[in-house]
């Protein structure tokens, strides 16, 4: 039996009941309250975290609320959470399948499992394209290649125009693990905050697997391109000059699991399909919650800071929560508002601890939606994955007989569309005040990058435009000149009379 009651959450100061962490699986409730009944034994097995519940004090530990990554490459597993709302057995997990199709077969999930485990000389070896195949090249070869260019790249880890997708082909596709442990031991963090190697690369590798790789756009991939940002932020003057070793980590911790076991899908779906994470989190940045108490989750689990006094180690983990829930994008304007305030009085001085972490919450916020400062092509293809994304979401909206969201209706939005939207509304406003802050070339760079990206979407949308109404008057029998003719009166009747529109909330790309 599995109960849908909300659970609150237990603060991150007290101490963690021992019975709590006695157990890596599942669901454990006292025994001696009568409200729920026996877990089932084989759901044990499969959970890895979630809930402890104490009824004698009514407190709950949200440890981690993520299956196995054993259990999550396999087929058919069941849903978190049952009830009597029909919505709350979608499983996010299996959400991007085709519609219409059935799930993936048995046999092809832990292939795909295997082939992210081999390195690419096993991976060569293992393929069928090379059976039967007489070798020509020594494999050995052609790791060193891989490993040499991707070596060569992380040399270039500051460049703006650091290509994140090649760098995850070069490293197998563990960019994320290679790009965060280069970064944290480049800056001397290891020796520093004397991390246990085997418990930071346990860590490591747990953030990458907790991310979807079938997400087009939350994935790993995006994690790995918002630490570079990060990276190449703190690297500015201002920051680089005034930053603590203590600040740097957590901005790169951050900045990886900004968006932990993302399930492709906005905190509008989470609310509409009454899901347990969006009643646990009151309606209230679900995700980003989510996000954070699935990384101190791993935290805990690895004991990556269990050798730090407790003090420390708690105070470390609000700290990472307070950087995470900054990247909710609803509160964007309550972020910017601040932010400009600070500019307007100049009374930003980063020699204070709290302005220096109100900051570092500027650049994560930057980070996570700076795709369009990219240049074009890495641009261009996140822009792309991000639509498919909001698209999928739409079409699991219609699936289930869900209003669909903002944004996510493929019918009635485009790729250019939407990225002008965002654009206008959302990055152009932060980046402006983040040049703003730090007038540096990289500021410069960026704006000058959003800038030619948003009239290459312009000049698109614009000839999808007139393909589409050429293509309106031989259906509809209107002849071209009055078609031509009907267009140049609607634009003189709207000219000089555009009122600016909000993006709604449940739109977003971070």
């Amino acid at each position: 039996m599995e109960v849908c009651y909300q659970l609150p959450v237990l603060p991150l100061d007290r101490p963690v009941p021992k019975h709590v962490l006695s157990r890596r699986g599942a669901i454990s409730f006292s025994s001696s309250s009568s409200l729920f009944g026996a877990p089932d034994p084989r759901q044990l097995s499969q959970r890895r975290g979630a809930i402890s519940y104490d009824s004698s004090d009514q407190t709950a530990l949200y440890i981690r609320m993520l299956g196995d990554v054993r259990v999550r490459s396999q087929v058919g597993f069941e849903p978190e959470r049952r009830s009597s709302h029909p919505y709350l057995c979608i499983d996010f997990r299996n959400l991007h399948t085709r519609l219409g199709c059935g799930s993936a077969s048995a046999s092809s999930a832990p292939e795909g499992r295997v082939r992210r485990l081999l390195s690419f000389q096993r991976y060569l070896h293992s393929s069928r394209l090379l059976r039967g195949i007489p070798q020509q090249i020594p494999l050995h070869i052609l790791d060193e290649d891989y490993t040499g260019q991707a070596r060569c790249m992380l040399e270039k880890v500051d460049n703006w125009n650091f290509d994140i997708f090649l760098f995850d082909r070069l490293t197998n596709g563990n960019s994320l693990i290679t790009l965060t442990f280069h970064l944290l031991n480049q800056y001397g963090l290891v020796e520093l905050f004397q991390l246990d190697m085997v418990k930071l690369w346990r860590f490591l590798v747990m953030i990458q697997e907790d991310y979807h790789s079938s997400n087009p756009y939350h994935n790993a991939i995006h994690a790995a391109d918002v630490t570079q940002a990060m990276y190449c932020y703190m690297r500015e003057p201002k920051l680089a000059k005034s930053l603590t070793s203590r600040d740097i980590l957590l901005g790169l911790l951050a900045a990886a699991t900004h968006d932990l076991d993302h399930p492709g899908v906005n905190q509008a779906f989470l609310i509409k399909a009454d899901h347990y994470l969006a009643t646990l989190y009151r309606h209230t940045s679900v995700l980003e919650n989510h996000h954070w108490k699935s990384a101190v989750g791993l935290l805990r689990e690895t004991g990556l800071f269990s050798h730090l006094p407790a003090d420390d180690s708690l105070g470390m983990e609000r700290e990472l929560g307070s950087l995470i829930l900054a990247t909710d994008i609803s509160r964007q304007n309550q972020y910017l508002t601040r932010f400009r305030t600070y500019l307007e009085q100049e009374n930003l001085c980063l020699s204070n601890a709290n302005h220096r972490h109100f900051v570092l919450q500027m650049a994560l916020k930057c980070a996570d939606i700076c795709n369009p400062c990219r240049p074009w092509e890495l641009s261009k293809k996140w822009s792309e994955k991000v639509t498919q994304e909001f698209f999928q979401q739409g079409d699991n909206e219609k699936k289930h007989k869900l209003e669909v969201s903002p944004l996510c209706d493929r019918e009635t939005n485009t790729v250019s569309k939407i990225q002008i939207g965002f654009m206008s509304y959302v990055a152009e406003p932060l980046f402006a005040e983040w040049a703003r802050f730090s007038d540096t070339r990289l500021s410069q760079t960026m704006l000058g990058h959003m800038g030619l990206n948003k009239a290459s979407w312009g000049a698109i949308q614009q000839e999808q435009t007139s393909v589409s109404e050429e293509a309106e008057p031989s259906s509809n029998g209107i002849g071209a000149e009055e078609a031509r003719a009907q267009r140049d009166d609607n634009n003189s009747t709207t000219a000089g009379g555009t009122s600016s529109k909000e993006i709604p909330q449940g739109s977003r790309e971070s």
